[in-house]
């Protein structure tokens, strides 16, 4: 293949985008790969679209080398299988949906588990036609309420998810081991920093979950990891270990005037000021913090909440979505409608609303919190005996130092990342749904257990161009970079002709070449797009092509040096 760059449709762009705020976002339109097309949705140009390619060529070599079989949905789809699963109404504003001139409605998928599941329904009938793993490259589209960060966070992008149906659990988890030894080749190949985290299944369903992520300070997820041991956890999965149990014997619950005490740290002023229960050593993980959320369960009435957590913790609204999924949570704040709910003073005592409490709230754990009194708390408030929680929920924040949850001794240090990749034990929840069943080897049914493997490919390159830029341009890695080697006519007098006769024999010696023979051109201007757009290797046809040669560049270790033109294409071969 070769590509001539005074003929191609690429513009490269010396400002920065005004809207771009992360450096794949930036770097990807400066460098002509994409071009934003509507809000969440970009044109793939010819650069970019090799790229993408290259991409997806990696992930399908790894799929299929594991036995899958590639299959193609469309993307628009009808909304029964999305009833029967209740997902229509779980994903809620989250998806497009759109009905057909005969009034049925459709939408546009965010991802297949049903269509698979039917799929398999409608192929198989006996045992012997597992275990199965099927996987698509496929469009998916997601109505995002504020698309950002260019390809990182989109309403529309290319996703590969694969599936894997078994007959028994021992076969998910040899299925799930192949998937995720396979993704880590796969990124290993794309050269993407990742790191395996413990994740939430969400709205996806099943037991075991893991992410992974591409650590990049873009990134949306924070992740967390022990300094002592291998473990790792997206934040929305990190478990809280509960405290040593106290036995300790507590006072009566008091209850004390504290006027004007409406936040943590007023109170625990007022508390030390006023040595409550005898103590001037107050400190805000001694106080319970109550906080009041709306739960949205979709397709049903609201909710109203209250959370305990550690006075000294923030409430962290994306581990209560995660906790809560499918139903998503907002903060409360009319509270004129809900006098009972005395805003600043609220305690657990009494109070008439579904109330989920941290882990650390154990049963003995005695705490300074409100009297659900205007101005008023109340010491020794203890769970167990003076409040029982109707449950423990993840909501606090997690933060570095922590201990880890794994081995105790380790503290929990705190990262960014992309997610690139999820993996999924989803068991029987959709083959359970549809009564998928096939005959087994003893003549009775048996109901196949899947696994769920997505890869957002788009995102894929954005993280890609996240790791492997410079203040330069792009640095893409040899697998996914748009050619094997860029070839620079710098510009005098039969410099761009001679540029053009190696690139072709370049060619035929199988390499990918891209040429830069634009004309009226400076040299200048052709070295900084070279570095703006990123192939690694290159090769100028400049000022020693008189005497025959022809200067080799290395744009990763900045290294050159001059090769005779007739050599130049076996020093690309070695």
């Amino acid at each position: 293949m070769l590509m001539r760059m005074s003929s191609m449709l690429l513009k490269t762009l010396r400002e920065e985008p005004a809207d771009a705020e992360v450096p794949s976002h930036r770097l990807l339109l400066r460098a002509g790969y994409i071009r934003r097309a509507a809000p969440g949705g970009y044109t793939w140009l010819p650069l970019g679209k090799l790229v993408l390619d290259q991409v997806t060529r990696v992930i399908r070599e790894e799929m299929t080398a594991i036995g899958g079989q590639e299959v193609s949905f469309p993307s628009l789809l009808p909304r029964e299988p999305y009833d029967v699963s209740g997902r229509w109404t779980e994903y809620g504003d989250d998806i497009f949906t759109l009905k057909d001139r005969r009034g049925s409605e459709h939408l546009l998928a965010p991802t297949h588990e049903e269509m698979f599941a039917l799929l398999v329904q409608d192929m198989t009938s006996s045992y012997r036609d597992f275990p199965l793993v099927l996987f698509q490259v496929q469009t998916k589209f997601r109505d995002e309420a504020r698309p950002r960060a260019g390809l990182l966070r989109g309403r529309e992008f290319l996703m590969k998810d694969a599936y894997s149906f078994d007959l028994s659990d021992q076969g998910l988890i040899d299925a799930y081991g192949k998937q995720r030894a396979a993704y880590q080749r796969i990124f290993g190949r794309l050269g993407l920093e990742h790191t395996i985290v413990a994740a939430v299944s969400g709205a996806m369903g099943g037991s075991a979950s893991e992410e992974f992520l591409a650590t990049s300070d873009a990134g949306e997820d924070t992740f967390v990891g022990c300094t002592t041991c291998d473990y790792a956890a997206n934040t929305e999965a990190v478990v809280t270990p509960a405290p040593p149990a106290d036995t300790r014997e507590h006072k009566p619950l008091a209850v004390h005037d504290t006027p004007e005490t409406p936040t943590i740290a007023s109170l625990v002023d007022l508390a030390n000021t006023r040595a409550l229960e005898g103590r001037t050593d107050w400190t805000a993980a001694d106080t319970l913090k109550n906080v009041v959320v709306t739960v949205h369960h979709p397709g049903k009435d609201d909710e109203l909440l209250v959370i305990g957590v550690p006075g000294d913790r923030e409430v962290d609204l994306g581990r209560v979505d995660a906790a809560l999924s499918p139903a998503t949570v907002t903060m409360f704040d009319d509270f004129a409608s809900r006098p009972d709910l005395v805003r600043g003073y609220i305690g657990p005592q009494g109070i008439k609303v579904r109330y989920l409490a941290d882990p650390r709230v154990a049963p003995g754990t005695a705490w300074l919190t409100g009297a659900n009194e205007p101005g008023k708390h109340a010491t020794s408030v203890v769970a167990g005996r003076d409040f029982t929680p109707d449950g423990t929920i993840e909501a606090a924040e997690v933060r570095a130092g922590d201990p880890c949850p794994r081995c105790g001794t380790g503290e929990l240090t705190m990262r960014r990342g992309i997610e690139i990749g999820h993996i999924f034990q989803l068991g029987r929840r959709y083959t359970d749904v549809f009564k998928v069943d096939v005959l087994g080897a003893d003549g009775k049914p048996v109901r196949p257990t899947m696994g769920s493997y997505g890869i957002g490919v788009s995102r894929a390159v954005a993280s890609i161009a996240e790791q492997h830029h410079d203040e330069r341009g792009l640095l893409w890695p040899d697998e996914v970079a748009p050619a094997d080697v860029h070839v620079i006519g710098a510009g005098k007098a039969g410099q761009i002709e001679a540029a053009l006769t190696l690139a072709a024999e370049l060619e035929r010696a199988d390499l990918r070449v891209l040429v830069d023979d634009r004309p009226q051109l400076s040299p200048g201007v052709k070295f900084t797009d070279a570095e703006l757009i990123g192939i690694r290797r290159s090769v100028v046809v400049g000022r020693r092509l008189s005497d025959g040669y022809a200067e080799l560049r290395d744009r990763r270790t900045g290294e050159s040096r001059d090769v005779r033109l007739e050599e130049v294409a076996g020093a690309f071969m070695g």
